[in-house]
């Protein structure tokens, strides 16, 4: 009994881990921004609103867990068809994610910029205003329910897990936004150039192609 509560967990972390980075990879306006804002501030902001764009990632992570706690009991019935479903949104987030991208790239498209008039000026600023931006985005928290409540079953079945879950998604958001942070002007350059972007999106296209795929073949 005690073995299984722990490959639970360990299956809740794991599950945690995959959807934060999925989620967070992908270079986009927000993720150029906070290398800029990096590069023309300090570190100490940059942390600051790599954190808030975690605790966004996080926030949600937390909706959905609960969320699909809460409607798993009512949707038991339908529970099978519906995770099919959701597997099939994750994979659609996926190919999208990577068509556009593709596109961006041979279309030499820019990434959309802030507007620097709103910069943060604090580290408390940095935090709510990165938070702000990154809780606007609805893809995020179509994310995290389609995963969330497709794999309710046999991922997040219990507050421990769910936590888990929570944290890890967390965790691997705020070291991915930490490390861009961190890089400054100089991982700007090579992760928010044209081809920079393209792979993070390929990459972030794999990691939800893979969750969704685990998704489905658990329901056969």
């Amino acid at each position: 009994m005690e073995a299984d509560s722990r490959s639970a967990v360990i299956a809740a972390l794991v599950a945690g881990l995959l959807a934060g980075y999925g989620i967070a990879i992908p270079v986009g306006a927000v993720a150029t921004y906070l290398v800029a804002l990096t590069a023309r501030t300090s570190l100490k902001i940059g942390a600051c609103a790599a954190l808030g764009v975690a605790t966004a990632d996080g926030t949600y992570a937390l909706i959905a867990a609960i969320g699909g706690s809460a409607l798993a009991q009512a949707l038991q019935p339908i529970m099978l068809p519906l995770r099919w479903v959701s597997g099939l949104v994750l994979i659609t987030l996926a190919v999208r994610g990577g068509a556009a991208a593709i596109g961006q790239y041979r279309e030499h498209s820019a990434v959309g910029r802030i507007d620097a008039a709103g910069e943060p000026v604090s580290p408390a600023r940095a935090y709510l205003g990165l938070w702000g931006i990154t809780m606007l985005n609805p893809t995020t928290v179509i994310y995290f329910a389609a995963l969330v409540l497709g794999s309710q079953t046999t991922l997040v079945s219990d507050h421990l897990e769910q936590a888990v879950f929570v944290l890890a998604a967390f965790a691997a958001s705020a070291s991915w936004q930490l490390l861009l942070a961190s890089g400054g002007a100089l991982l700007g350059r090579v992760l928010t150039g044209r081809r920079g972007r393209l792979i993070t999106a390929m990459l972030s296209s794999t990691l939800i192609t893979v969750l969704a795929l685990r998704l489905l073949i658990s329901t056969t």
